[in-house]
């Protein structure tokens, strides 16, 4: 498969993947990092989505909000040695020709009043009124106009600021209901609502930070991608006649509020990527009825299924180690899914149940590149020039103007057109104008045709040259 989204969730609050603890020092930060991404990378994974904001703090330098507590110990303290984060994420990734996508949470703003510390610059130090307590977590209050236009506003400066290739946003949109407590949104609703019943209002403020999150990216920096990993269950069918053959007790639209199916319909996102934490033979939410139901509400845009490794050996269908190779088989026979992604880090770290083995050595033992998006960007590079500098050695020159990721080679038989679709990808090489091919390249390659191709930033190839 010449093209394969291979994504993977860091997740850095309550230092889940990432830092291991909080106050580790800078060095212990910076290899711990690399350390993962070599990792996964040998794995044959292709992107990342690193959480650079899990409760309205940054793993960046931020005018809007402090340093994360799960950096340095304390929120509002920076590193020291001092370095961004973020930025050295980005490059560390991009050197590994692997995608980099900033995951944030838009409305958790405090994760567990008992033991987050809060800077007094935090916003809801400063903008007290705009937060709301349920559970043991302070969250933004979605129905206030003002929410918006900050969260948007903390988008912004993100996208401007950072190479990034995605903004991405998971599945805690309004929370998960609490038995016996309802979420505390009266008031808001009374000054708000504008006739609207509560359920319907509740999900246009969804509707609204979508939409508006989608209009500042397509004005600030168009390239970036936008996607949301929901909830595997948009609705059961006993709710509604167009949901899913399933019986959850939670569902992303009459729980969460968030009504994916209506931004992928509007063209708000370009990829979706739901949480589909279930096992094959589940009674409940079947894994093949939601890949099944969720490749049939694409409209178009991009879908990578979120398989849930967290849950290894918590039942016996997750003790079976043919679980997660059934669930990728199952995509790769589907043309509306376009690839996976892993929950999370850690797991794949552990190598647990023997996932990480079979990925790198069956699944994606052959490099892909993640699937171009057309509706951003279809312009094609131009092709390298292949200049032979010595037996069996090779360099590659881009001409272009346009920074590239790198190039792609291809084996093809031998007596096959020089087309994409007779192609095997089989190395990329991530250099930004000139690489090189050395003899060790082609003895891999023998017996084949070789070629090369520009592979775009937005992972458009172009046109293939053969290697001779």
């Amino acid at each position: 498969m010449n093209f394969e989204f291979r994504g993977v969730w860091i997740a850095t609050v309550s230092n889940i993947d990432w830092p291991r603890e909080k106050g580790i020092s800078v060095a212990e930060q910076k290899s711990s990092f690399i350390k993962l991404l070599d990792i996964h990378q040998g794995n044959g994974i292709n992107a990342v989505f690193v959480q650079i904001r899990p409760a309205a703090d940054a793993f960046y330098p931020s005018q809007y909000e402090p340093w994360s507590e799960y950096l340095m110990g304390t929120q509002g303290t920076p590193p020291n040695p001092y370095y961004d984060p973020l930025q050295f994420m980005i490059d560390e990734t991009h050197k590994r020709g692997m995608e980099f996508h900033a995951w944030i949470n838009p409305y958790r703003a405090v994760f567990n009043l008992k033991r987050s510390n809060i800077s007094p610059t935090h916003i809801t130090r400063t903008h007290p009124e705009w937060f709301l307590v349920y559970g043991n977590t302070k969250y933004f209050n979605p129905g206030i106009p003002e929410v918006r236009k900050y969260v948007s506003a903390v988008v912004r400066d993100i996208v401007s600021r950072y190479d990034i290739d995605g903004l991405h946003m998971d599945d805690y949109f309004y929370p998960y209901r609490i038995d016996g407590k309802e979420f505390p949104d009266d008031k808001a609703y009374r000054t708000y609502g504008n006739g609207l019943a509560k359920d319907a209002w509740r999900r246009s403020n969804c509707d609204s930070i979508v939409k508006n999150i989608y209009d500042v990216i397509a004005e600030t920096n168009a390239r970036v991608k936008f996607g949301v990993s929901p909830f595997g269950v948009w609705r059961n069918k006993s709710q509604d006649i167009d949901g899913s053959k399933t019986t959850a007790g939670t569902t992303s639209y009459d729980d969460l509020y968030a009504d994916i199916v209506l931004w992928l319909k509007m063209g708000w996102i370009d990829y979706v990527a739901p949480q589909i934490y279930w096992e094959c033979s589940s009674k409940v939410c079947a894994y093949n009825e939601l890949l099944d139901w969720w490749s049939r509400h694409t409209y178009g845009k991009h879908l990578y299924i979120g398989h849930g490794i967290y849950k290894a050996n918590t039942n016996a269908a997750w003790r079976d180690k043919t679980e997660l190779p059934a669930q990728i088989i199952a995509l790769r026979g589907l043309k509306a899914a376009q690839g996976s992604a892993f929950f999370s880090s850690q797991d794949l770290v552990r190598n647990t149940n023997g996932w990480a083995d079979s990925l790198r050595n069956n699944y994606y033992a052959l490099p892909a590149i993640v699937p171009p998006m057309e509706w951003i960007d279809s312009s094609v590079p131009p092709k390298p020039v292949v200049i032979k500098t010595g037996a069996a050695r090779f360099t590659f020159n881009y001409a272009g103007e346009d920074k590239i990721r790198g190039f792609a080679l291809f084996s093809l038989p031998l007596k096959a057109p020089f087309t994409l679709e007779n192609a095997t990808l089989i190395k990329i090489i991530n250099a930004p104008f000139t690489a090189n091919l050395n003899s060790a390249d082609m003895v891999a390659f023998a017996g084949n045709n070789i070629c090369v191709a520009s592979l775009s930033i937005n992972n458009n190839l172009s046109e293939l040259v053969p290697i001779r």
